[in-house]
């Protein structure tokens, strides 16, 4: 069985899969109008994190859907790029439909499963995953498909910084387990407290998947707030001690954004709350995959203190039998 401290710890095999395996699409961005990326969970991620990457080297508009219809402007000069790991996703299933039905073009990613059958049925392009992971603990497969499959789409090569990841984990393995773990160590005794990421817009999805991995993996309430909107709404919230772990997840790609950070810390921690900085000096795909790194391992951390089992996800499994017994009839597109 390959357990969740197993995937982290072997996790460059992943990318180093990916490297060995990857097939060019040869197909241009110039060749459509508009890009969307589907995915659900651990599989859908990694779209959001692509679509930060990309947002200013795409040429044309990149979209991302974690739902189940497509939106009405998809047709044929539409790339629809879908990940599911399992291959059965009721939502990326769909997607896949719809697209077929609007005549977009299709790349799928997935390691069998519907989706996989569907793709080689319909003779679209498919990159397949190895087997045998939990879904979101695959992030490193599917995010360095979709930063080669997106960086030949925008005549980028991103194979080497790939590769950089990979021989940079090598020399920094020991320090990102002592970091993780200090991070742990930070929140160990506010454990029960609801987390609240904060984070530029860079490093939002990454926000988004830390807090994914502490409500699966450590069953904690979290969220995410961006700035600089957070601060036109959500910073009238804070007042006084808060029963919450903040945790800022920034870069420096926007000294007003970095000048927020500073304010809403000293501002908090004067009331005596308990806030992590995380200030990331480069936005690089190295940073990227760094920091997802020492926060899955924080997420395992927290969950063992509790006592859970990371690999049991009781509601989840509860909503998909009870979902698979219903007849539910969609006529949203009748």
């Amino acid at each position: 069985m390959i357990t969740h401290q197993s995937s982290l710890t072997d996790f460059t095999s992943q990318i180093k899969f990916v490297l060995e395996t990857y097939t060019n699409h040869n197909i241009k961005a110039s060749d459509y109008s508009n890009i969307i990326l589907g995915g659900l969970g651990g599989s859908g991620i990694g779209a959001k994190i692509t679509k930060a990457w990309f947002f200013d080297k795409m040429p044309i508009p990149l979209d991302t859907i974690a739902d189940y219809n497509l939106p009405a402007y998809a047709n044929e000069k539409t790339l629809v790029i879908l990940n599911s790991y399992s291959g059965n996703t009721e939502e990326t299933i769909n997607l896949f439909s719809e697209a077929k039905t609007k005549g977009c073009k299709l790349i799928c990613i997935s390691c069998g499963g519907n989706l996989h059958n569907l793709a080689i049925t319909n003779q679209d392009i498919l990159y397949r995953l190895e087997e045998g992971y939990q879904p979101r603990m695959t992030i490193g497969y599917g995010l360095s498909f979709l930063f080669l499959i997106m960086g030949e789409l925008a005549q980028m090569n991103t194979r080497p910084e790939l590769e950089e990841v990979i021989e940079k984990f090598k020399d920094l393995h020991d320090y990102q387990l002592d970091s993780a773990q200090s991070i742990f160590r930070f929140f160990k005794a506010s454990i029960k407290n609801k987390f609240v990421i904060v984070a530029d817009k860079f490093f939002a999805p990454i926000a988004i998947r830390f807090c994914q991995q502490l409500n699966e993996n450590a069953k904690l309430e979290a969220f995410v707030h961006v700035l600089p909107e957070a601060n036109h709404n959500t910073i009238e919230s804070y007042y006084g001690r808060l029963h919450t772990n903040f945790l800022f997840l920034y870069s420096d790609l926007n000294p007003r954004v970095h000048a927020r950070f500073d304010f809403l810390t000293s501002k908090l921690e004067l009331d005596n709350n308990k806030v992590l900085n995380m200030y990331v000096p480069e936005y690089t795909i190295f940073s990227i995959f760094d920091i997802i790194y020492r926060l899955d391992w924080v997420s395992l951390y927290l969950g063992d203190e509790h006592g859970y089992d990371p690999m049991k996800i009781k509601n989840i499994m509860a909503l998909k039998d009870y979902l698979s017994e219903l007849e539910i009839v969609d006529e949203s597109n009748d």
